[in-house]
C-alpha cells in the first residue's frame, strides 16, 4: 500500500474525520407532526432531510468520496405515538428493516434515474391504488434526495480542483456505472444513504461478482492496471471505516458491513475471479475491521486461494469467515430455495445465509436456549426418578415450547416502510409494493444457542448418574441447587472428566446431534405465521452465550442456573459451535469431527465453528500452507 493510502488509513484510525461531524441533527419529527405524514411519508422525509443535512467533505488525495457528518438518526415519531402505532405488534430488534442485502449489481447497472423512471411508469399502472401511489412517490422523493447529495459532492469536487471526481459524481449514482471507479463510488454513496435512512446491518453481498465486470472492462480497455485498481479498492475499504462506529450493534464494530467472495455462479460455474484474490490481498494490506470478509469454499477450492485467505486470518481481525458451499447449498435447497438462488447466497451481518435482492428473511427472531432445555429436562426427570430416555423426551418437549413461544411472539411482526431501500430491490417499484410487504423469501431464523454446554450436561448425567452410577440423582440435584458451593471436586469432575463435545467423543457428539435433531423437528412443525415462509434453525449463539447465562433486559429466553456440566450460575456458555469453556479439545480436527455430526441440511440458518488459534500457527509460509 502506497504512502498516500497508508496516511489515509492512519488518519481514519486516528479518527481525524470526526472533526467534520455536526453537533445537531435534522428535526424531522416536528415537520412530520405538522404535516401529519404517514409512516411511509415520514420514512421518505427522513432520507431526504438526512441527505440535505450532509456537508460535503473532500479530504486531500481522496478518490472515493463521502464522509458522513450527521451522526444520529432523528426520530420520526414520538415514543408515545410509535407505541400506539405498533400496539399489539412485534418490532424486530430496533424496528427498521435490517440484516438483508440489496441487489447491488442491479443498482449499479441500472442507475437511480432508471429506477426513478421505473417508479414513474409504475405510477401510471397503479393510479387507482392509493397505497402504491404513496409508496412510489416516496421512493422518487428519496431518489431525488440522493441525486441532489451526489450533485453537491460533485460541485464541491470542482471547487476543490478535482474535475475528474466531479465528473464521476455527476454520472453516478444517477446513471449506470461504466468504470470500476464509478461503481465503487456509486456503491459507497448508495450504501451510506441506506444506513442514513435508519437501516442497519446492511449487507454488501457478492462483491467480487457484481464488481468484476467493471474491473475486467477497465483492465481490457487499458483504463486501469492492477496496481491502480487495488489502490481504488483499498480506498473504498478505508472509507467504510469512517462511519462504522455510527451503526448500531451489540458491540462497537458489530455493524454488518459484510461481503462474500467466491463460490459458484447461479448457473453452477466457478465464481472465483481476479477480484476475489484482489479483495483478499487488499484487505490484508489495509488491515482494518471493515469490511468483514467471508469466503465461500468447497472441496474444489484452490489451495493458493486458501493460503491467501489464511494470510488475512493471520492479521487477527477475525476474518475471513468460511462458508462451505458443499453444505450450505444443499441445506438451502432442502428449505425451498431455488437452485439458482441457493448458489447465489451471501451472508447476513453475522453468518446467516440470505439471497441478495430476493430475501427478506428475518434471520434472528431469538434463541432456543439448549442449556435451559437440557437443565430443565435433567432436573425434572431426576426429581421424579425417571430414566435417561425420559430426560431426552423432556428436553424435546421444552425445545418445542421455546420454538412455539418465539414464533408466537413474531406472529404479529411489523416491518416499517423502507422507501429508499426498496429502490435497490428489483421488482419493488415495478409491483408498487414497498420492501416491507415481503420478497420471494420471507423465512424466520432461530438460533439453537450454546449447544456444547447443553450436550455436555446431558453427557455428564448419562455418564456419571446412569452409566457409572457414581453419583445419585438427589446428590446431583442438591449441588445444582447450591450452585456447587462446597462441591469443587464434583464440579471439576463434571467439568473436566468424561466425554465432551469437541473431543470427538461418541456419547457427547450423539447428544449434540440429538439436540439439533430436536430443534429441526420443532421448527419443521411450525411455519412463520402469515409471512409465507418457514423456520430455519441454526447453530449460532450471537450474544446469547452471555445473555442466557447472565440475563438481559427484555429477554424472552429463559435464564439458566448452574448446569450439570460443572458450570456455575453466571458463567458464560460456549459461543456458536465451540467446545464448552474450559474443555481441552484434542485440536482442530477433533472439533471439526464433533460438529460434522450435525445434519446441516436441516440446520441451515448458519452459525460458525469458532476457533481461536495461537499466532505461532502462522509463523511462516510452510505453517500457513
Amino acid at each position: 500500500m502506497n504512502s498516500r493510502l497508508t496516511a489515509m488509513r492512519d488518519q481514519v484510525r486516528a479518527r481525524h474525520h470526526e472533526k467534520f461531524r455536526q453537533t445537531t441533527i435534522p428535526n424531522v419529527l416536528v415537520e412530520c407532526e405538522q404535516r401529519q405524514l404517514s409512516w411511509m411519508q415520514r420514512s421518505a422525509l427522513l432520507t431526504r432531510r438526512m441527505c440535505e443535512a450532509e456537508k460535503p467533505v473532500i479530504l486531500p488525495g481522496e478518490r472515493i468520496l463521502f464522509t458522513r457528518t450527521v451522526t444520529d438518526i432523528p426520530p420520526i415519531y414520538t415514543s408515545k405515538d410509535r407505541e400506539l402505532n405498533t400496539h399489539g405488534r412485534t418490532l424486530h430488534e430496533l424496528g427498521p428493516i435490517s440484516n438483508i442485502c440489496a441487489d447491488w449489481g442491479f443498482v449499479l447497472s441500472e442507475g437511480l434515474l432508471n429506477r426513478r423512471e421505473a417508479a414513474q411508469a409504475a405510477r401510471h399502472r397503479f393510479i387507482q391504488n392509493p397505497e402504491a401511489i404513496e409508496f412510489l412517490d416516496c421512493a422518487v422523493e428519496t431518489i431525488d434526495a440522493v441525486l441532489e447529495l451526489a450533485s453537491r459532492y460533485a460541485e464541491a469536487a470542482l471547487q476543490a480542483g478535482q474535475p475528474e471526481l466531479a465528473k464521476i459524481l455527476y454520472r453516478v449514482p444517477a446513471l449506470p456505472a461504466s468504470t470500476f471507479h464509478e461503481a465503487l463510488q456509486s456503491l459507497r454513496l448508495c450504501y451510506a444513504v441506506v444506513c442514513m435512512s435508519g437501516h442497519y446491518h446492511v449487507g454488501i453481498g457478492r462483491f467480487d461478482q457484481f464488481m468484476a465486470p467493471y474491473l475486467q472492462a477497465d483492465l481490457q480497455a487499458g483504463r486501469l492496471d492492477i496496481v491502480t485498481a487495488e489502490e481504488l479498492l483499498a480506498e473504498f475499504f478505508i472509507s467504510l471505516n469512517k462511519d462504522s462506529d455510527l451503526y448500531p450493534g451489540v458491540q462497537q464494530g458489530d455493524n454488518g458491513q459484510t461481503l462474500i467472495l467466491g463460490g459458484l455462479t447461479s448457473d453452477g460455474e466457478e465464481a472465483c475471479n481476479e477480484l476475489t484474490r484482489m479483495v483478499l490481498r487488499v484487505a490484508c494490506e489495509v488491515n482494518m475491521i471493515d469490511p468483514k470478509i467471508n469466503l465461500r469454499i468447497s472441496a474444489n477450492t484452490d489451495l493458493d486461494l486458501l493460503i491467501l485467505a489464511t494470510e488475512l486470518t493471520r492479521k487477527g481481525l477475525g476474518f475471513p469467515q468460511y462458508s462451505n458451499d458443499d453444505v450450505v447449498i444443499p441445506g438451502l435447497l432442502a428449505h425451498g430455495y431455488s437452485v439458482e438462488d441457493a448458489r447465489n447466497y451471501t451472508v447476513a451481518a453475522c453468518w446467516e445465509f440470505i439471497i441478495p435482492g430476493k430475501g427478506l428473511d428475518i434471520v434472528n427472531i431469538g434463541a432456543v436456549s439448549l442449556p435451559a432445555a437440557a437443565d430443565k429436562g435433567i432436573r425434572d426427570a431426576l426429581r421424579n426418578h425417571e430414566s435417561f430416555e425420559s430426560i431426552l423426551k423432556r428436553v424435546r418437549i421444552d425445545i418445542q415450547h421455546q420454538v412455539d413461544a418465539l414464533v408466537d411472539a413474531y406472529s404479529r411482526l411489523f416491518l416499517p416502510p423502507a422507501p429508499f431501500y426498496s429502490v435497490l430491490f428489483e421488482g419493488c417499484l415495478e409491483r408498487g409494493k414497498d420492501l416491507s410487504n415481503g420478497l420471494k423469501y420471507n423465512n424466520f431464523g432461530i438460533h439453537g444457542a450454546c449447544s456444547s454446554n447443553a450436550a455436555d450436561a446431558l453427557t455428564a448425567v448419562k455418564h456419571v448418574v446412569f452409566d457409572e452410577k457414581s453419583l445419585q440423582p438427589e446428590d446431583l440435584l442438591a449441588v445444582l441447587e447450591a450452585d456447587f458451593t462446597g462441591a469443587d471436586t464434583l464440579r471439576n469432575k463434571l467439568a473436566c472428566d468424561g466425554p465432551k463435545v469437541g473431543k470427538n467423543s461418541l456419547l457427547a457428539d450423539e447428544m449434540l446431534k440429538f439436540l439439533f435433531d430436536a430443534l429441526g423437528d420443532a421448527c419443521e412443525l411450525c411455519n412463520n405465521n402469515g409471512r409465507g415462509g418457514i423456520l430455519r434453525p441454526g447453530t449460532g449463539s450471537a450474544m446469547y452465550y452471555i445473555w442466557l447465562a447472565r440475563g438481559n433486559e427484555g429477554m424472552r429466553e429463559p435464564l439458566v442456573a448452574a448446569t450439570a456440566d460443572g458450570r456455575r450460575f453466571g458463567e458464560p456458555f460456549s459461543a456458536n459451535l465451540a467446545p464448552s469453556p474450559g474443555v481441552l479439545a484434542d485440536g482442530p480436527l477433533s472439533i471439526f469431527q464433533s460438529y460434522s455430526n450435525i445434519d446441516y441440511q436441516r440446520i441451515c440458518n448458519g452459525g460458525p465453528i469458532t476457533i481461536e488459534l495461537s499466532d505461532s500457527v502462522f509463523r511462516n509460509a510452510e505453517s500457513i500452507r
